[in-house]
C-alpha cells in the first residue's frame, strides 16, 4: 500500500508534544495554579495548532492512502517498529482528541474539581492526549496497544482522586475491566503474530497475510480482540463499567471518556479485527449485530429508570455505541460510514451533553432530576444549550447526530454479501424503534429540568441561589466549538463522508466492499 509522505515529523509532533508540555509543568510549584493552568492550554493549543497544519496538508485526493507516515526501529528484538500514518477513518477522530482535550482545559481553568491540585489535574490530561493520538496513528499491534493502555492510567487517576463519593469503585471497576479486555487482546495479537509466521507486527503486513490463517483459528483470535475491544466500547454485556465510571468521573474526565475513549474500541474493531481477520469477521458480525441492537434498546430502557442526569447521560452512550457497532457489523461501506461518522457526532454531542451536566451540578451541587426544575426560567441561555444538544442526541435531522444513527439502520438493510439478510433486517426494525426510546428518554430528561418553575430548594431567596448563574466566559469559549461542529456537520454531513469513504473501501477490500 503506497503511501504519500511529506512532512513524516507530523504525527509524532502532533502526539508527543503534549508531552513536553508536562515536562515543563513539572518544574512550576504546586502553589502556582495560574502558571500550571497557562502552560497546559498553551500546550493543548499548539498541539491543535499542529492538528490544524495536519489538516490543511492532508491530501484528500487520497484518503485512502497513509499519510504522514513513519517508520522507525524500535524493539527489532519483537519485531515492533515505531510505524504511524493516518488516512481518512482515522484523521477525523486524531483531530476531535485534539479540539476536545483543548476545549476541555478552558473549560476547567474555572472548573478544577477538588481537590484543588491543578498541577497534577492538567498533567494528567495532558498524558492522555498522546495516548488517544498515539491510538489513532499506530500501525504496528505493540505501538498500538502502549497507546491504548496509556490512557488507563491518566483516566483512573482522574476518577480516583477528583471523582464523587464512591470514585474508588468506579475506579478500580473501570481499570479492571478494561485490563481484562486488554489482557485477551494481546493474546489476540500475539497469536496473529505467530499465525502469519512471526515476521512483523505491523498492520499492513498482518491484513496482507491474516487471510490466509485457517477459518477457526481466526474466529478465535478474533474473539480475543473482540473482548478487548468490546468492553472499550462498550457493547452490552460489558457495559456495566461505563455508568459508574461517568457518574463518578469529574466533568472533564466524563468529557474526554464520551467524546473519545469510548471510540478506541470501535475504531480497534476498524482498523485492526475486520481487516486482518475478514473470514473471522464475516462469522462474528451477527453476533456483533445481536448485542449491538440489544444494547440500543437495553441503553434506552436503562435511561428510562436513571434519576441522576449524568448515569441518563452514560446509559444513553451503551445506546449510541450500539448504533456505532450495528453500523459496523454490516461490514459494508455504507455501515462502516454511517459508524464512522456516528463516532465523531457522538463525540460532539455526548462530549457537550456532560460538559452541561458538569455546569448544573456546579450551580445546584445536585443531578437529582427530580430536585431540577425551571431551568429556562433561572437560566435560559443553559437550558436552551441543554434543548439543543437533547435534539442532537435524539438524532434530530438537521444535527449530526441523525448522520450517525438513520444510515447506520439503514445499512442494516442490505448486509455484506454472505451475511444472514433477514437477520439484519429484523436487527434494523428493532434500532429503528431503539430511536423512538430514545426521543422519550432525551425528552422526558428535558421537560423535567428545564421546563415549568424552579422547585422551592432553588427558588429565589432560598438561600441556594447565589451559585445559580447563566453560561459564564470559560464555558461559551469551551461549547461554542462544539455546538457549531453539530450543526455543520448536520447540515453538511458530505464534509466528513467525503474523507472518511475512501478509506473505509480499502478497509473493506477483503468482502469485495
Amino acid at each position: 500500500m503506497e503511501v504519500l509522505s511529506d512532512h513524516n515529523w507530523v504525527l509524532t509532533v502532533g502526539t508527543f508534544l503534549p508531552l513536553v508540555g508536562v515536562l515543563i509543568m513539572l518544574f512550576i510549584p504546586k502553589t502556582d495554579e495560574v502558571l500550571s493552568k497557562s502552560v497546559a492550554i498553551a500546550t493543548a493549543a499548539a498541539t491543535l495548532a499542529v492538528g490544524i497544519f495536519t489538516l490543511i496538508q492532508f491530501n484528500y485526493d487520497h484518503a485512502d492512502k497513509m499519510q504522514f507516515a513513519a517508520d522507525a526501529e524500535w524493539i527489532s528484538v519483537i519485531k515492533s517498529s515505531y510505524l504511524i500514518g493516518i488516512d481518512g477513518i482515522s484523521l477525523p477522530l486524531y483531530f476531535l482528541s485534539m479540539v476536545i482535550t483543548l476545549l476541555v482545559m478552558i473549560y476547567s481553568w474555572n472548573h478544577v474539581p477538588s481537590p484543588g491540585n491543578a498541577k497534577a489535574f492538567f498533567i494528567l490530561m495532558l498524558v492522555l492526549q498522546t495516548g488517544m493520538a498515539g491510538t489513532f496513528i499506530a500501525r504496528d499491534l505493540i505501538l498500538f496497544f502502549v497507546f491504548f493502555e496509556l490512557v488507563l492510567l491518566p483516566m483512573y487517576f482522574m476518577i480516583g482522586v477528583w471523582g464523587g463519593e464512591n470514585r474508588q469503585y468506579a475506579s478500580l471497576k473501570f481499570f479492571l475491566y478494561t485490563m481484562f479486555g486488554s489482557a485477551l487482546m494481546l493474546v489476540a495479537f500475539l497469536a496473529l503474530f505467530f499465525k502469519t509466521g512471526a515476521e512483523s507486527f505491523s498492520i499492513p503486513y498482518l491484513i496482507e497475510n491474516g487471510a490466509g490463517i485457517a477459518k477457526n483459528t481466526q474466529i478465535w483470535i478474533f474473539a480475543g480482540m473482540f473482548v478487548g475491544f468490546a468492553v472499550k466500547v462498550p457493547m452490552f454485556p460489558f457495559h456495566t463499567w461505563l455508568p459508574d465510571a461517568h457518574t463518578q468521573a469529574p466533568t472533564q474526565g466524563s468529557v474526554i471518556l464520551a467524546a473519545i475513549l469510548l471510540k478506541l474500541g470501535t475504531y480497534g474493531f476498524v482498523r485492526i479485527a475486520i481487516p486482518i481477520l475478514p473470514a473471522a469477521a464475516k462469522e462474528w458480525a451477527p453476533w456483533i449485530g445481536l448485542l449491538a441492537v440489544i444494547g440500543i434498546i437495553y441503553g434506552a430502557l436503562g435511561c428510562l429508570a436513571q434519576t441522576d442526569m449524568k448515569r441518563l447521560i452514560a446509559f444513553s452512550s451503551v445506546a449510541h455505541m450500539g448504533y456505532v457497532m450495528l453500523g459496523i457489523s454490516t461490514l459494508t461501506d455504507f455501515g462502516l460510514n454511517a459508524a464512522m461518522f456516528g463516532m465523531v457526532a457522538h463525540g460532539l454531542i455526548t462530549g457537550m451533553l456532560f460538559f452541561i451536566a458538569g455546569s448544573v451540578k456546579e450551580r445546584y451541587h445536585t443531578l437529582e432530576i427530580k430536585r431540577l426544575s425551571g431551568m429556562l426560567v433561572q437560566m435560559p441561555k443553559l437550558g436552551w444549550i441543554l434543548g439543543f444538544s437533547a435534539m442532537a442526541s435524539l438524532g434530530l435531522p438537521g444535527l449530526a447526530g441523525f448522520w450517525g444513527e438513520f444510515p447506520a439502520i439503514l445499512s442494516a438493510y442490505q448486509p455484506a454479501e454472505g451475511l444472514p439478510v433477514e437477520t439484519f433486517r429484523t436487527y434494523m426494525v428493532i434500532a429503528a424503534i431503539g430511536t423512538v426510546f430514545a426521543a422519550a428518554y432525551l425528552l422526558w430528561l428535558y421537560q423535567r429540568t428545564a421546563f415549568g418553575e424552579p422547585t422551592a430548594e432553588f427558588a429565589a431567596g432560598h438561600g441556594h441561589d447565589e451559585d445559580i448563574h447563566d453560561v459564564n466566559k470559560f464555558e461559551w469559549i469551551a461549547w461554542t466549538p462544539l455546538l457549531i461542529a453539530i450543526v455543520v456537520f448536520g447540515v453538511y454531513p458530505q464534509l466528513m463522508f467525503k474523507v472518511l469513504d475512501p478509506a473505509v473501501g480499502v478497509t473493506l477490500k477483503a468482502f469485495g466492499g
